[in-house]
Parts: structure tokens; C-alpha cells; sequence
């Protein structure tokens, strides 16, 4: 008997062993075991059924135990390439996370259909409300109503002790059923029918033009021609048939371009089809995510000098087919997009594939338009910005190979390319690459993981290298490359720092100060554009009382809400929540609020009253959701309609605007005071990137920046665009107390809805690790237990245990300890979960 190795899509920590279903015939059987590895399967596990991955052969001797049978293939073809198996163990098992849901993670969503449970009514509704004592449960009523429960209200009525024990009482007495319900994908492959001409019809002789006189002509040469009677409809739409054959050089034709063509030839096609004039077949459809047509991007006829020395380390290794790590340290402005670009010409005249990372989805919409002209239907996308469908059939292309550049945000990394010969992380220092729930991977460090399995080469390319990264470069890890100057010998935009503090500008009104004002009032009378950065959505970040000074606050989170103007409410920016912007006040009743603080639609409302003229328009998060308005509004900048763009981060990193020659950063303080060891590498980052927004065409560019603290070193060395000093004067900080590049960090995070479980859940983990560590005598410091900095989320309760420590080992040791006593250490109802290399500290 044939026993395959799944990998089930549940938080299950180790494979399992199933054998071929047995309505395998014995010649299927027999095929090789290993053309398996990597297929979808629906398998038992207990009393339901998931969706598993094969990952291989089990090893050993026969099972003693019975081996459960496979219940069904789920496609026809693997969705994982057999030599990605073991990066996806080495992934699963340094992130600590289950592999099954690694790889559900690494494949387009609704792919992984699973049994549900569903309490279905089986009896009067009054006869079940009658039947429950006391006080009814909320889900009673919902029951009685409609008949039934959807599978997410049932799982929530089993994980309740009490709801448990009255849905036993229930289906004891015949008043409800749980029954099983079997989800299927989500999401399938889309196609469409076509039709083909047979070999036995000749091609219309020259006079048939498709008048009506000349149909009927035709018509009567096909009877003669075939022996069969045909009608003038279906003569019209053979000839329809060869006219787009001919016009599209290709054998099969879409129906709907027939349709389009003739509205009367679907039931001619029938006819003529039984009649054997023409073959009828499905063909499958990609649904393409590109949209409207992005701007062609020439191909450079020269190179910097910088450039080409920068190729001349990376192309020998591309073609010696080894592993090479590299570090593109170039500033703002410095064509690292061209050297990605010639890097991933040599890499496909090669014969492999060329993978490419963004932090954001907003970033690969820049890199886009230079893949697509240089490289057309060879790119796919991948990121969320796609609907289910799309991300279906971009992930499908580049497993089939027909697509040999793939393109997208952090989950991109799992991208299905079987030889991936250079790995790109554009803009690699960005924490956007660290997915901050459940599965807690990095995109920049497990591209450079999946380059050394691949033996390829690896470019981490940024204006500001995260200093983790600069590190390695420094020690040999990576090779360093240097782009120091901009192209076409532009020069870096001049700076100038606002002070926001002192009594007179205290009494100054607006967010938009007297020097930014007038640099904008000039560049818009100049006809140039200007950006305006403020990392902060919404209108005022804040509602408080005026008689007792309480903000109004998110009921499932413990953050203030923020106003949004435009849609008159305040929201939560953690769980979403939202209430009407006229509100009172819940410690005090009053109805006396006023905002405080600012955010991007404020400043946005200022800029309209200052310069009434000045065409506008605003990205962040509320407005670049929309992916075709995102890509209209950009669009809107190159062509230069849009005089003055106000956004948040999304807009300081990437884009290439020759034509705008101011940047204002309306307050440059807002990340430096946040609890956490990189919030003045973050700074520094931003205001560096920013800065590297102007100036990038002809004329010289210019940048203000408004801060209550002009002397804080991360904006002097951003001024001074002084990287390497910035590094130098942060890594003497993080000496003392030590904090990476010096060591390694692994967090503990523990939630739950019941605070004082998360607290004493907390205190067990806390004690076990500082217990373990001392018994295996590891050096590692254990800090905290602690609440987190924002301690309620979605209305959890949030702590935290800190570990640091310099051997990468000893930290796996002690997290796999800690999992192995989970059900001690854990309370029921609390959830655990190890962030290894943790970016955000929040």
C-alpha cells in the first residue's frame, strides 16, 4: 500500500500519514508515489475533514498503526513545486508555525476547503425556546428564527462552556441537529467556450464579403461543397468564424467574439457543430489584474558608472548560478530600478525566473510599468490587492512557467517559480515586509533564505538599509554596493527645518506654518508640484471632552478613535469600529467634543482654504484602497494635473515625479516618542525617503520640515542625508541597553478576551523561560512579563515576554520548549503565539 505525507491546513504541529484512496485503480496505484508531492488532498482528522498537502514519502517501516485513506485528490496538477517542500519545513519550523498553514498561507486564499459543523433547528420554535431555562442565550433566538446557524456562529457556540452545555441539552432532545457541511473552493478556474473550423471546409472564395447577396452565395457552395444543406444563418456565421480566425491568427475563437460579431450565431454554431463544420471546445480564461495600460518605460540607453560597477559584482554571479547576497545602498534618485532590471534581463536570457518584493502594494504599481515594457506577458502580480479570482490565475501562470517575473508585496515570496535566479527586496529596510499576525514571517529575510536554497542571487536595494541589514554588509555577510549619486549628476534637495516650538509659533494657527505656506504659494505660481507627508489618516486623531477632558475612546480597543471628516465618524484604525462623529461623551455624558490633533484630510481642508486654486489630491489608506482610483491619482500626478499631493508613508518611498520640487513634512515627531528601539531609525527612514521625492527632474528641489524637536539627532543626520553617521551614533545607543543587530529577539505574545487568564498566563510563561534558561544555562535575557504598549486590540487583552539573546539556537530551543509545555502553561481561552524577530513592538 502507497502511504503519502500530508501536511494538514490546521494548527496541527506535526505531518500525518495517509495511504491512497482506494478507488485508485491498481495501474494509478502503481505510478510513482512522488508525482503526488505536492497536491492538494481532502483527508479525515477526527471527526471532520481538511484540506492537506502532500510534502512527501514517509520513511521507515510499515505503520503499526491503521492508516487512514486519503478521501480525495483536490485538482488535477500539484500546486507547490516538489523542491520548495523543504523550505517551506525550514520556514514552518524556525517561525514555529504549523506547515500546513505555512503552505495554506503560501497559496491564493479559498483554496483550502474544510468540514463545518451547523446547528440546524429540528423541532417548533417555541418548542426550543420553551426547552431552555433561564436566561436565553442570544444564538437561541437567532436559531429560532432562521432555521439554522452559519458555521462561524457555530464553532463560537461549541467553544463556549455554557453554550456547549445547552446545545447538548438540545440535541439530546431532539430540538436541534449539528450536522456537517462540506465547504468547496472558493475560487476555480474560469473558461470559456470557442469554436474552431474542421479540416473538411475550404476557405471562402475571394467575392464572399459578407453582404447578404454574397452569403447566400456562400451558402450554396458549402451545400455543394460538403453535401449537407446549410442555412444562411450558418453560412454567416462560418464566415464570421473565418473573418476572426484570419484577424486574430488563431485557430479557436471565443463565442462572445462571435456574438460580438453575429448576436445570431449561437444557435447557428450549434448546427453547424452537429453537423461536423465546426469543433466546439473550452478554453481557459486569465483574469488579468493590469487594468488600463500603465506608461511605457524606455530602456536606458546608458549606465551610470555607478550602475555599471554595481552589475559588474552582480551579473558574474548570476551566471555562475550561485548564491550571492547583496546590499544596494544608493540614494534617492539613483537608477537601483535599472540595475534590478538589467540584473533580471541576464537572469531570463538564462532560463530562470526573477522574483520581486515591494513592502506595499502602492509600490509595485511603480515597478510595474517598468516590468511590463521590458518584459510584457512574462510578469504576474501577487499581492492582496487582487480579488481571489485574479490572484487564482496570476499564481497559476508563474506555476505553470508560462510567467517568468512575479512581482508583489511580502507574501510574493512564496511565489511557485521553480528556478528563481535573482530574488529583488525593493525598499528592504521596510517593516511592512514583517506580517504582524499569525503566521509572523519577514519577507526580506526569508528571500534572502530562499536565494541560498535556490543557489541565486539576492539584492536588498534601499536609500536607507535597515541597520540590521547595514550590519551584515559591514561583517562580509552581504556584499555592499554603493550608488552615491543621483543620475544625470541631479543633486540632493536642500533642506530646511522648521521649529515648531516657542511661544509666537504656539500661537500660530494651522497645521501648515508661515515658511511652508510661502514655498507653496511659489511653487504653485511657478507651475511645479509639491508633496505634502503627514503619517497620519483622518482628520484630527482625537476627540476630547471640554468638561472633563476624556477622548473618546474605541470600545473593543484601548485607543482613542479618530475623526474622518469626510465620512463624518470616528474610527477605530485597529478593529475598524466606528460611531457617528456627533457623539457624548461616555464618562460624562456631555456633548461638548472638539478634535484634537491633525491628520491628512485636515491638512488637506487647510490646504483648499490657503490656496483655493491649487488642484489637490490625497493617498493613504481611506483613498488607495481602490486600487483604479490609487492608479488614477498617480497618474494624475505624471501627467500634472494634480498640483499638490497630501499622503501618508505610502507616498515617501518609490515614486518618481520629475516635476515636483517641493516636499513639506507637516510634523516630522510623530514616530519618535513610540516605546520601541527602532523609532529613530524609522524616522530618520521616512524623512530620507521623503526628502528623496524632489528634485528628481530637472530643477533643483527643495524640503521643509515642521518638528518640535529641530535638534534630535535622527532628523540632523536626515537633513544632512548622513547615513552612515545615523548608523554609527544608533548602534552606540543600542549598546547599552543591547538591542539588534547585537542580538536576536523572540516575543511571547498572549491574549485573550478574560484579562486576568492573559495576566496569569503571562506570569507561567514568563517563569518557565527565566526556569529553562537557567537550567540549560542559555544566555538570555527574559523580559517582562508586561502588558502590551497597546494593551486591548479587538477586544483582547495583550502581554508580552521579551526574549534577547546572541545564539539564534538557544532562542529556538527555548521556544520549542515552551510550545512543548503549552497546554500547562497556557489557560483555556488564552491564545499564545512567538513572534521570532519582531519588528513592531506595539
Amino acid at each position: 500500500m502507497t502511504h503519502l505525507e500530508v501536511a494538514v491546513a490546521a494548527p496541527l504541529e506535526q505531518t500525518l500519514t495517509y495511504s491512497l484512496p482506494g478507488n485508485l485503480s491498481v495501474g494509478e496505484e502503481a505510478t510513482d508515489a512522488r508525482s503526488h508531492i505536492g497536491r492538494r488532498v481532502l483527508v479525515p482528522l477526527g471527526n471532520r475533514r481538511v484540506t492537506g498537502y502532500v510534502v512527501g514519502i514517509p520513511d521507515g517501516p510499515e505503520p503499526s498503526f491503521a492508516v487512514k485513506e486519503i478521501v480525495a485528490f483536490q485538482g488535477d496538477y500539484p500546486l507547490i513545486h516538489e523542491n520548495l517542500i523543504p523550505f517551506f519545513r525550514w520556514v514552518a519550523n524556525y517561525y514555529h508555525y504549523p506547515l500546513g498553514l505555512v503552505i495554506k498561507a503560501a497559496l491564493p486564499g479559498g483554496l483550502a476547503p474544510q468540514s463545518h459543523k451547523i446547528l440546524r433547528l429540528a423541532a417548533q420554535p417555541q418548542d426550543l425556546l420553551a426547552s431552555v431555562s433561564g436566561q436565553l442565550p442570544d444564538w437561541t433566538g437567532k436559531l429560532a428564527k432562521s432555521g439554522e446557524l452559519s458555521p462561524k456562529e457555530t464553532a463560537s457556540v461549541l467553544a463556549d462552556k455554557e453554550s456547549k452545555k445547552i446545545a447538548a441539552g438540545l440535541l439530546k432532545g431532539n430540538l436541534v441537529t449539528l450536522d456537517t457541511m462540506l465547504a468547496g473552493d472558493s475560487v476555480a478556474e474560469k473558461n470559456e467556450i470557442c469554436y474552431a473550423l474542421t479540416d473538411r471546409l475550404q476557405k471562402p472564395s475571394e467575392g464572399i464579403d459578407g453582404s447578404r447577396t454574397s452569403l447566400a452565395h456562400y451558402r450554396q457552395e458549402l451545400s455543394r461543397e460538403t453535401g449537407v444543406e446549410v442555412k444562411l444563418s450558418e453560412a454567416k456565421a462560418l464566415y464570421c468564424l473565418y473573418d476572426l480566425t484570419r484577424e486574430h491568427n488563431q485557430p479557436r475563437i471565443p463565442l462572445k467574439d462571435l456574438r460580438s460579431r453575429y448576436p445570431g450565431s449561437v444557435k447557428a454554431l450549434a448546427e453547424l457543430e452537429a453537423k461536423g463544420m465546426v469543433s466546439r471546445s473550452q478554453s481557459r480564461v486569465f483574469r488579468t489584474p493590469f487594468g488600463c495600460p500603465l506608461p511605457f518605460q524606455p530602456r536606458p540607453e546608458t549606465l551610470t558608472d555607478e550602475q555599471t560597477a554595481a552589475l559588474g559584482e552582480i551579473v558574474p554571479a548570476i551566471r555562475d548560478r550561485r548564491y550571492a547576497p547583496f546590499l544596494l545602498h544608493g540614494v534617492t534618485g539613483c537608477g537601483k530600478t535599472e540595475v534590478y532590471l538589467r540584473a533580471a534581463e541576464e537572469t531570463l536570457a538564462l532560463g530562470r525566473d526573477v522574483l520581486i518584493l515591494v513592502p506595499e502594494i502602492a509600490l509595485a504599481t511603480q515597478l510595474e510599468a517598468h516590468l511590463l515594457s521590458r518584459f510584457g506577458d512574462q510578469v504576474v502580480l501577487q499581492h492582496s490587492g487582487l480579488t481571489g479570482a485574479e490572484r487564482f490565475d496570476q499564481f497559476y501562470l508563474a506555476l505553470s512557467g508560462r510567467a517568468k517575473v512575479v512581482i508583489g508585496a511580502r507574501s510574493a515570496v512564496f511565489a511557485p517559480l521553480s528556478d528563481p535566479g535573482l530574488i529583488v527586496v525593493d525598499e528592504e529596510h521596510d517593516a511592512g515586509f514583517k506580517q504582524d499576525d499569525n503566521f509572523r514571517y519577514h519577507g526580506r529575510d526569508l528571500a534572502v533564505l530562499r536565494a541560498r536554497h535556490h543557489k541565486s542571487v539576492v539584492i536588498l536595494g534601499s536609500a536607507t538599509p535597515s541597520f540590521t541589514s547595514y550590519a551584515h554588509a559591514l561583517s562580509g555577510k552581504y556584499t555592499l554596493l554603493a550608488l552615491p549619486t543621483r543620475v544625470g549628476s541631479r543633486t540632493l534637495p536642500s533642506v530646511t527645518v522648521v521649529d515648531l516650538g516657542g511661544k509666537e509659533r504656539k500661537e500660530e494657527k494651522g497645521v501648515i506654518r508661515k515658511e511652508l505656506r510661502e514655498k507653496l504659494a511659489k511653487n504653485l505660481s511657478l507651475g511645479k508640484q509639491s508633496i505634502l507627508l503627514l503619517n497620519r489618516r483622518g482628520f484630527s486623531a482625537v476627540m476630547l471632552c471640554r468638561d472633563c477632558g476624556t477622548p473618546v475612546q474605541c470600545t473593543h480597543c484601548h485607543v482613542s478613535l479618530t475623526l474622518h471628516k469626510g465620512k463624518n465618524k470616528l474610527i477605530c484604525h485597529y478593529c475598524g469600529f466606528a460611531i457617528p462623529g456627533q457623539t457624548v461623551c461616555l464618562q460624562c455624558r456631555s456633548t461638548d467634543l472638539v478634535p484634537a490633533g491633525f491628520g491628512t484630510e485636515r491638512v488637506e481642508e487647510e490646504i483648499r482654504e490657503l490656496l483655493p486654486d491649487a488642484r489637490l489630491a490625497r493617498l493613504d489608506a481611506d483613498t488607495a484602497a481602490d486600487r483604479k482610483k490609487f492608479l488614477a491619482t498617480l497618474a494624475e500626478m505624471h501627467s500634472g494635473t494634480v498640483d499638490i499631493l497630501i499622503g501618508t508613508q505610502m507616498i515617501a518611498k518609490g515614486h518618481h515625479f520629475p516635476n515636483v520640487t517641493l516636499v513639506g513634512v507637516v510634523w516630522a515627531d510623530g514616530g519618535m516618542s513610540m516605546p520601541d528601539f527602532r523609532a529613530a531609525e524609522r524616522t530618520f527612514q521616512l524623512i530620507t525617503q521623503v526628502t528623496g521625492r524632489a528634485g528628481r527632474g530637472d530643477q533643483a528641489g527643495e524640503v521643509i520640515i515642521q518638528t518640535m524637536r529641530p535638534s534630535h539627532y535622527a532628523l540632523v543626520y536626515a537633513r544632512n542625508n548622513e547615513y552612515r553617521q545615523m548608523f554609527d551614533h544608533e548602534l552606540r545607543l543600542r549598546r547599552h541597553p543591547i538591542f539588534p543587530p547585537y542580538v536576536r529577539l523572540t516575543a511571547l505574545h498572549i491574549q485573550s478576551r478574560v484579562e486576568s487568564d492573559v495576566q496569569k498566563t503571562a506570569s507561567s510563561v514568563g517563569a518557565f523561560c527565566r526556569k529553562f534558561i537557567r537550567q540549560e544555562k542559555f544566555q538570555i535575557e527574559t523580559l517582562g512579563p508586561a502588558p502590551s504598549p497597546l494593551d486591548k486590540i479587538k477586544d483582547n487583552y495583550r502581554w508580552q515576554v521579551l526574549l534577547k539573546g546572541g545564539d539564534p539556537e538557544q532562542l529556538h530551543k527555548t521556544c520549542v520548549a515552551v510550545r512543548a509545555e503549552r497546554n500547562v502553561l497556557v489557560k483555556s481561552g488564552c491564545s499564545l503565539v512567538i513572534d521570532v524577530d519582531p519588528e513592531n513592538m506595539m
